[in-house]
């Protein structure tokens, strides 16, 4: 049985030529919570006791992670394995995407890409939250993101143009 599976999966990458969307969104997400943190690939890498060009593999979906090595990500980059996955169902994507084999034609780059409106891709947003995580006192980043959330509120926010 496991035989049979290794071959449909053998066959499935083979036929297909791109990595799976929900392999190429765990990555993503692997990616954005490294370098939110600050960790190099090669700092990652050496922690997991691989090389910085397996890191890059995993994050571009090329290769697929296991349980075992997800669960030991989530541990050094701090959050629950389920991050990993948040937002998955919002892909809304075919099992085989034609569309994505066509414009890739077989190349292993990713087949799903954030949009372009994605704050969570933003250099700003990596800066903010890398600033947030430096504050020591959990209640000062409470009150920091309380502060935050009031200027969402305010119809002055709305007006500024610069």
């Amino acid at each position: 049985m496991e035989t049979s599976m290794k071959k449909e999966v053998n066959e499935y990458k083979k036929e297909i030529g791109l990595p799976h969307v929900v392999d190429i969104h765990v990555g993503q997400r692997m990616r954005l919570r490294r370098t939110m943190l600050g960790i190099s690939q090669e700092k990652l890498g050496a922690t997991l006791a691989l090389t910085f060009q397996q890191v890059q593999k995993y994050e571009r979906g090329a290769n697929r992670i296991s349980a075992s090595r997800l669960h030991e990500i989530s541990k050094i980059l701090k959050v629950p394995v389920a991050f990993f996955f948040e937002d998955l169902e919002k892909l809304d994507y075919p099992v085989v995407s034609t569309q994505a084999v066509g414009s890739v034609a077989g190349n292993s780059a990713s087949a799903y890409e954030a949009p372009a409106n994605d704050p969570m891709t933003r250099q700003e947003t990596l800066r903010l939250v890398r600033a947030y995580y430096r504050i020591d006192d959990a209640a000062v980043r409470e009150q920091f993101c309380a502060l935050l959330e009031s200027y969402t509120r305010t119809p002055s926010s709305v007006k500024k143009a610069d």
